[in-house]
């Protein structure tokens, strides 16, 4: 877990090998009972739930302090096995087929889901991150897991709007989802170019403070290469190479 996490957050080397190559050659002395690359990398996928662990840890222990407690941004972000056109055989009890609308692309994988504390011009510190298939939409997650939350405003593009939920938030528990304005089917065009302006306003307003949980995902992956999951063979290693990358980054971002 050591070398994993050193020579990710030190040394930028984002695949297990590189990782195992550069101990081998650097850090023997440290770690004199290294064993073959096949031996260390079955060790590390046994420590996919320490990474989980750690990553809680983080993010529960170094809260800064400018977070706004009321104030959330949520997004998803895929972790791609493999393309869509190919046969998806990994870790198939967490990933499964998926349009990528971003990358105008079907993939085999998962999606990280996040949901941040508001951190005014700079990135969000995530409260939970959560995984699930790659086809389980969004919003379904934000019913599932967050839709409970008290007190809270939640900031996220539009597949997040659910209009009958969010009255029930608002008068159950003083929540509310703020999202850029959907086109209402069938509207009036006298109506629809009275209120365009309003509309835009308010849809640029909240993109632009949910921005930075794309910003957030954009450091990731460009830290830690964690959108990559092609060279994962198994369960146990998809979890590693999620939760030992988010591990690494959150170090950065904490210490």
């Amino acid at each position: 877990m050591t070398i994993y996490l050193y020579a990710l957050h030190h040394q930028g080397h984002t695949r297990v090998k590189h990782m195992y190559r550069f101990a081998d050659e650097y850090l023997r002395t440290w770690f004199p009972h290294l064993g073959s690359y096949q031996a260390f990398n079955k060790r590390l996928n046994r420590l996919h739930g320490a990474f989980n662990r750690l990553v809680s840890l983080l993010l529960e222990n170094h809260a800064p302090e400018d977070c706004l407690f009321d104030q959330s941004l949520l997004d998803s972000m895929p972790i791609i096995t493999c393309s869509g056109k190919r046969q998806g055989k990994v870790a198939r009890e967490l990933t499964d087929k998926r349009y990528c609308s971003t990358k105008s692309m079907y993939y085999h994988g998962m999606k990280l889901h996040a949901l941040g504390f508001r951190r005014i011009g700079t990135l969000p510190h995530p409260e939970q991150l959560l995984l699930t298939p790659a086809s389980v939409n969004d919003i379904t997650v934000y019913k599932q897991a967050w839709a409970q939350i008290e007190n809270r405003f939640f900031f996220g593009d539009k597949i997040y709007m659910d209009k009958e939920l969010n009255l029930s938030m608002i008068k159950n528990l003083n929540s509310e989802m703020l999202t850029p304005v959907k086109a209402v089917k069938g509207m009036n065009d006298s109506i629809k170019k009275r209120i365009k302006a309003a509309d835009d306003l308010f849809s640029t307003a909240v993109s632009r403070v949910r921005q930075p949980i794309e910003a957030l995902f954009s450091w990731l992956i460009q830290k830690t290469d964690i959108q990559k999951a092609s060279l994962v063979r198994s369960l146990k290693g998809l979890l590693v190479h999620t939760y030992g990358k988010l591990a690494a980054a959150f170090i950065k971002l904490a210490f």
